[in-house]
């Protein structure tokens, strides 16, 4: 597709003036295996399948918000200059609503690659090689933020990028007025500096994510309650705790409890990635924050009924009345 073509295609309508999202992450290949359970250390499980899919958490929440129908979704990411790259590309160009157009190739460097383990009861383990993901720097990410921010509303990082990338996305973002939403996977060195924190708007870690940032064991809504207003104290403004199939704790000025509908999960790679981009996705909307990961809940136990990463990202219809 041309340029001139790709700029009209992701030019807003009236209507979407200020609804466009950009999601600054991480770009990868899933190499998945699926078995009876997941190994322990030392152990060999064999008798499962195996499938290739394209993920990397920012990948997988830029295809969950333009799949719940906001557009234009702007990713902002890498890839290397090699097979897995040239062959993932082309197919998130197929995605509609989403924009490719500042993921940048690096050269001399290989496509970020995940392991992923995924055993009968759908739970997983994963390994990520982060290739051309921990090569994008802060001059690349503001480069493609500064073409791609007009317009607007909503910026949505994940942690598989350097944290100094992530946090000259948040510092853009925030200078130019965008609600920044922060998902603080995986929590790495640096990652609770309050300087940090404090451009973060709204945070959204699962309750292993939220122990470790917090010290406190979620196991509850009392002790998600509690990690949240520890977070708050950091400048984070809203805190959103899921805790897989129970759903998410929300706390704001008060603390609300969203369930999750009760399903039978057989993957859940990605669920957190389908509750974040749908969530951004209808906050750019404004939809507002309850009504918003109610709908993103929805959309994450839809997720988990289906393999795969990307493939199982759901569309609006699926999870919106």
């Amino acid at each position: 597709m041309s340029q001139q073509s790709l700029d009209s295609e992701f030019e807003p309508t009236d209507e979407q003036v200020n609804q466009g999202l950009i999601v600054l992450g991480s770009i990868n290949i899933d190499l998945v295996v699926t078995g009876k359970a997941l190994p322990k250390p030392g152990e060999t499980v064999t008798g499962g399948s195996f499938f290739k899919a394209n993920g990397g958490k920012g990948a997988n929440q830029a295809v969950a918000a333009a799949r719940g129908g906001l557009s234009p979704v702007h990713l902002v990411g890498a890839v290397g200059n090699d097979q897995f790259g040239n062959n993932l590309l082309p197919e998130l160009e197929a995605e509609s609503r989403l924009d490719t157009r500042y993921i940048r190739t690096i050269e001399d460097m290989e496509t970020g690659i995940a392991v992923i383990l995924v055993g009968d009861d759908g739970e997983n383990c994963i390994s990520v090689a982060p290739g051309a993901n921990h090569a994008f720097d802060p001059e690349r990410a503001i480069e493609a933020i500064q073409n791609c921010i007009s317009g607007c509303n909503v910026l949505l990082a994940c942690t598989e990028l350097p944290l100094n990338t992530v946090r000259a996305g948040l510092e853009i973002a925030k200078s130019n007025g965008l609600l920044t939403i922060l998902n603080p996977a995986p929590v790495i060195e640096g990652l609770q500096d309050e300087s940090l924190l404090t451009l973060v708007d709204i945070i959204t870690p699962n309750e292993h994510e939220a122990a470790q940032l917090t010290g406190i064991d979620v196991t509850d809504e009392v002790s998600a309650e509690k990690a949240g207003r520890i977070l708050q104290e950091k400048g984070i403004n809203t805190v959103l705790i899921t805790v897989g199939e129970t759903g998410v704790v929300l706390i704001d000025n008060q603390v609300i409890q969203i369930p999750a509908p009760i399903v039978e999960a057989t993957d859940t790679t990605a669920a957190g990635d389908c509750f974040n981009g749908v969530f951004a996705a209808l906050m750019c909307e404004s939809t507002g924050l309850a009504t918003s990961a109610e709908y993103a809940v929805n959309a994450a136990s839809i997720s988990v009924t289906r393999p795969g990463a990307q493939p199982s990202i759901p569309i609006r219809s699926e999870f919106l009345p």
